[in-house]
């Protein structure tokens, strides 16, 4: 924030002005006047809310002009979703560096935890600290939980810096990363593979880098018209459907959900082991035509998980 100064009929007038970006590129300010030239540190402590909700009623206002709404992102949705986006910007901005790496630590460790759990992995978060930022191996685990854990952190950390875009190659870079030490059959699949438990058929082998190819210009093309939330939890269905690696598309696809939030300013999401059936219910249904459940499950979990991203 900054103060202003202007002058009226040879009578001066001072404002408190903020000036932010749009997610369009396009610059918008938001001023107050006030009643006399006091430290701006007072100034910004007594009238913070009034920018906060001016903010968050202008970001609402760029998502209805620009995103299709539904049943699901309603102009509500829009509101709230809107109102968490400016809230995260305006907390991890005014934090400082130790606080927002405790933040942020907290976030890796627990998206790590749950991501890697729905998949079957027995480590619980205390160990899952341990191998992250101890760097320390738990005795009696197997290896391979080991490693899916401790590669997560330099992944999630590229992430949350912006470093990965959505495209084939940083995909295929994320899969690398998790992979490392686990795997070598990284890159595109080249034997079919299936869902346990699912009848859904998956691309073959031969059509993987076709549809991907298809995915990434949807994306691409969707992005524009359709809330970044939604266009995730899309991509995220359509991805699992192609799953375009012999390991790890589970982890890999919810990286990548989270990529696209992040890339549009907004706060990463979990979805935690407890919700798994439901998960695995929404996938299904994308799978037969509804997205709608999976759609409805990628916002909710979106707004519950601001206890890491806003406090």
């Amino acid at each position: 924030m900054f103060i202003k100064e202007k002058t009226v009929k040879k009578k001066k007038y001072y404002y408190l002005a903020e000036s932010f970006r749009l997610p369009s590129g396009k610059v918008k300010s938001i001023e107050k006047i006030v009643e006399k030239k006091v430290p701006i540190e007072e100034l910004e402590k007594k009238h913070s809310a009034f920018f906060v909700e001016r903010k968050k009623v202008a970001f609402t206002e760029f998502a209805l002009d620009n995103y299709k709404t539904t049943s699901i992102f309603s102009k509500q949705e829009f509101e709230k979703v809107e109102g968490i986006k400016v809230d995260y910007l305006r907390t991890i901005k005014n934090f400082s560096k130790s606080q927002l790496k405790d933040v942020l630590d907290r976030f890796i460790a627990n998206f790590t935890y749950e991501s890697n759990a729905i998949e079957g992995n027995s480590l619980t978060l205390k160990d899952v600290a341990i191998v992250m930022f101890e760097k320390r191996a738990i005795k009696g685990k197997d290896l391979r939980e080991i490693y899916e854990t401790r590669n997560s952190r330099p992944l999630m950390d590229l992430l949350l810096k912006k470093k990965f875009d959505v495209s084939e190659k940083d995909i295929i870079k994320m899969h690398k990363m998790l992979m490392n030490d686990m795997d070598e059959r990284t890159g595109y699949k080249q034997i079919p593979n299936y869902i346990m438990g699912s009848p859904v058929e998956l691309t073959p082998p031969e059509k993987v880098e076709e549809e991907m190819n298809a995915l990434i210009e949807w994306y691409d093309k969707s992005v524009e018209k359709m809330h970044p939330i939604q266009v995730s939890a899309l991509f995220h269905g359509k991805f699992i459907k192609i799953h375009p690696f012999e390991d790890g598309n589970g982890r890999v696809g919810r990286f990548v959900s989270n990529a696209i939030l992040i890339n549009n300013d907004y706060p990463p999401f979990i979805i935690r082991k407890s919700q798994r059936d439901a998960y695995i219910k929404c996938m299904q249904d994308f799978f037969n035509g509804y997205t709608e459940n999976l759609e409805r499950l990628f916002l909710n979990k979106y707004k519950d998980t601001r206890q890491y991203s806003c406090n």
